[in-house]
């Protein structure tokens, strides 16, 4: 059995500890119960977006020191997953998870599990690639059944950071006469999260793993999963994932519940996962509804093409600013207008995750 707990700490910076040292001074937090740390941070979200490592690097080194233990020790154990980008009134802030192993009875009602896990590294060849797939899929089904989680239907979010491919990455793969999916750095990180994505697609069974090929990566867009989430960085080689989910082998006081938005102003996506997650509304959460919800997670992108409810916009032909940018901002506002609050995690970029133009989106509530 275990006990699940999650704390949300806004920051005022890509390095601001601040909020998590509060927690754990105060006797909130025990730091050796700590499994992932899932941020927002404040860059452009894109290749050179570094406040995801440097965010990594402040919170990997203040465990490392809480602990008593090299960086490398905590990396073992803990997943630091950071996305970059809070456009809009999107407030930069991290998710803490912790977990601690009891010894109680299992019951017949479900709580919030979480597990987490890495693949091995990847070859800058097989970045979005089958080679992907097949191992987000094993890893993700290994994170089931370390989370207590039997039915595949009670994995409700599975959160994903990948790499994607540098300059020096792709000359590298080609000094060993190695080619890879694509020498646009920015795209590759379209095909890093797409690919990932359809290796929890296929280890939920939400897709048949015989279309899954390497022709149909960011190609066939009806094959995707309603719970991935993924975001791809410069700072890491693997895939470090969170699973989410609901057991009867937690006693956690939290559960998480999860739907689909079908475009960028699903409100309703948003009221039906929060009424997956058990919370009973009427029509929009009351005040003291929303003091029960502890985070929003969502995937945003722009409708491939170009278009939201048969209305053109121009987040694909903005040259200025990227078009994973608008689509995290247009998401955030509609999720924080539901809730009351902009301190919600809204990654960009939805490549397999939810239908083209639409994505998952997860809430996790204090029962």
């Amino acid at each position: 059995m275990m006990d699940v707990k999650v704390y949300r700490i806004p920051m005022a910076g890509p390095d601001d500890v601040s909020g998590l040292k509060e927690l754990i001074e105060a006797g909130d937090i025990v730091s050796s119960e700590i499994v992932a740390v899932l941020g927002k941070t404040e860059g452009n979200g894109c290749v050179n977006d570094f406040t995801r490592g440097f965010c990594t690097f402040a919170f990997r080194s203040f465990l490392a020191k809480e602990l008593g233990k090299t960086e490398e020790e905590v990396e073992e154990k803990v997943a630091f997953v950071m996305s970059g980008g809070t456009e809009g009134v999107m407030t930069p802030h991290a998710t803490i998870f912790t977990k601690r192993e009891i010894d109680e009875v299992e019951t017949e009602d479900k709580s919030l599990a979480v597990s987490v896990g890495f693949t091995r590294d990847f070859l800058p060849e097989e970045i979005g690639t089958l080679t992907m797939v097949k191992e987000v899929e094993k890893v993700v089904l290994d994170l089931m059944k370390s989370a207590g989680i039997d039915n595949k239907e009670d994995v409700h979010f599975v959160q994903i950071k990948c790499p994607l491919l540098t300059s020096d990455r792709i000359l590298e793969a080609k000094s060993r006469g190695k080619s890879v999916v694509v020498e646009d750095t920015y795209k590759s990180m379209g095909y890093s999260r797409g690919a990932s994505a359809l290796g929890v697609a296929v280890a939920l069974e939400e897709v048949d793993e015989s279309k899954v090929t390497e022709e149909s990566i960011l190609k066939d867009w009806s094959l995707y999963s309603k719970v991935a989430s993924t975001s791809a960085g410069v700072e890491l080689m693997n895939c470090e994932i969170i699973l989410m989910g609901n057991s009867k082998k937690s006693i956690s006081k939290y559960r998480i519940g999860h739907s689909v938005m079908k475009d960028s102003i699903d409100l309703e996506g948003v009221i039906e996962a929060i009424k997956d997650s058990g919370l009973e509304i009427d029509k929009l959460p009351s005040e003291e509804d929303k003091k029960r919800i502890v985070n929003v997670l969502a995937k945003a992108e722009a409708s491939p093409d170009g278009y939201v409810r048969n209305r053109r916009n121009t987040m694909l032909t903005d040259s200025d600013i990227n078009h994973t940018r608008h689509a995290r901002a247009v998401v955030n506002g509609v999720i924080a207008s539901i809730v009351g609050d902009p301190m919600v995690y809204v990654s960009g970029g939805a490549e397999h995750q939810g239908p083209a133009g639409g994505g998952p989106v997860a809430v996790i509530i204090e029962k």
